[in-house]
C-alpha cells in the first residue's frame, strides 16, 4: 500500500492486483475518500454495497462483474404478500381457516418468483441474500406441496391428524432454527432489517408450537406475527424500490450498535 497524489494534490491510497498480464489499480478519493477509482471508473464507495433491501444491507459486499439491477425488493415483496394472506387465515379472519388459497401464491409468487430472485442475488455474489430468499423460496414452493392433494403429502397421513400436526410442527421447526441463523446475521445491521427475520423467527416457533400442542390460539398469535413481519418486509422492499427519482419519501436506515455504517455523499459533490 503506498501514497499517490491526485490532480487535486490530496493524497490517497493506492492498492495494486495483479490479475494475469493486468494491473488492476484501486485509489480512493474525496475529502473522505468517499470515491473509489476502480481502473478508469469512478464510483461513489457507497455504490459499492450490493444492495438487500435498499441501504439495510448487513454487509458490504464486493460489486459484480456485470450491473443488474437489484432483485431483492421483488423477493421481498413475494414473500411478504404470500406471508400476507397465509397470516389472515391463521388468524381465522373472515372465518376463513382453509388455507389453500395460498397455493397458487406458493406456488408462483412466494415460490418461484422469491426463487429467481434469490438465484439473481447470486449473480450479484450477495451471498446472504442469496441464500435468504432462496431457501424461503423453496420453503413456500414445498408449503405448496403440503396443501396439494396431488402430491399426497397430507393424504398420507389419512385420518390420524395428531401425527400429521407433530409432523408438521417438525417442518415448521425446522425453519425456525434456519431462520434463528439468519437473525444472527443481521445483529450489526439496521433496526427494519434485523427485525424482518427476529419476527419471522417468532412467527415460524409459534406456527411449530401451535402444531406441535394443537392449541388454536397458539397458531392465531403466530398469524399475528406473521402480519407484522409481512409489513416489516414490504417496507424493506420499498426502502430498495424509493429514490428521489420516484419517491418523495426518504427511507433512511436507524443502524445498530456495531453496524457498518456506509455514509452518502455530500450535497457538495
Amino acid at each position: 500500500m503506498t501514497d499517490v497524489e491526485n490532480s487535486a494534490g490530496l493524497n490517497f491510497p493506492k492498492h495494486e492486483e495483479s490479475r494475469g498480464d493486468q494491473i488492476a489499480r484501486v485509489v480512493t478519493s474525496g475529502d473522505d475518500n468517499e470515491f473509489v477509482h476502480i481502473g478508469n471508473t469512478k464510483v461513489y464507495r457507497h455504490e459499492l454495497l450490493a444492495a438487500f433491501g435498499g441501504t439495510l444491507n448487513p454487509q458490504l459486499s464486493a460489486a459484480p462483474s456485470r450491473k443488474f439491477a437489484n432483485p431483492s425488493p421483488l423477493g421481498l415483496c413475494a414473500f411478504a404478500l404470500t406471508t400476507f394472506v397465509l397470516s389472515l387465515v391463521n388468524l381465522h379472519a373472515r372465518h376463513v381457516t382453509t388455507p389453500n388459497i395460498v397455493v397458487g401464491l406458493a406456488f408462483f409468487y412466494g415460490g418461484a418468483i422469491q426463487l429467481f430472485a434469490g438465484m439473481w442475488e447470486v449473480a450479484l455474489e450477495n451471498t446472504f441474500a442469496a441464500t435468504a430468499l432462496s431457501s424461503y423460496g423453496g420453503f413456500w414452493l414445498s408449503f405448496g406441496a403440503i396443501l396439494t392433494d396431488a402430491f399426497g403429502i397430507a393424504s398420507a397421513y389419512g385420518t390420524n391428524t395428531s401425527e400429521f400436526n407433530a409432523a408438521l410442527g417438525f417442518y415448521l421447526m425446522g425453519w425456525f432454527i434456519f431462520t434463528f441463523l439468519l437473525v444472527l446475521c443481521t445483529i450489526r445491521s439496521t433496526i427494519a432489517f434485523f427485525s424482518l427475520f427476529f419476527f419471522l423467527d417468532i412467527t415460524f416457533l409459534l406456527l411449530a408450537c401451535g402444531s406441535l400442542t394443537e392449541k388454536v390460539g397458539v397458531t392465531k398469535a403466530g398469524g399475528w406475527m406473521g402480519v407484522i413481519t409481512a409489513f416489516i418486509a414490504w417496507y424493506n422492499a420499498f426502502a430498495g424500490l424509493a429514490n428521489k427519482e420516484n419517491s418523495y419519501i426518504d427511507v433512511r436506515p436507524i443502524f445498530l450498535p456495531g453496524a457498518h455504517r456506509i455514509s452518502p455523499p455530500s450535497k457538495k459533490d
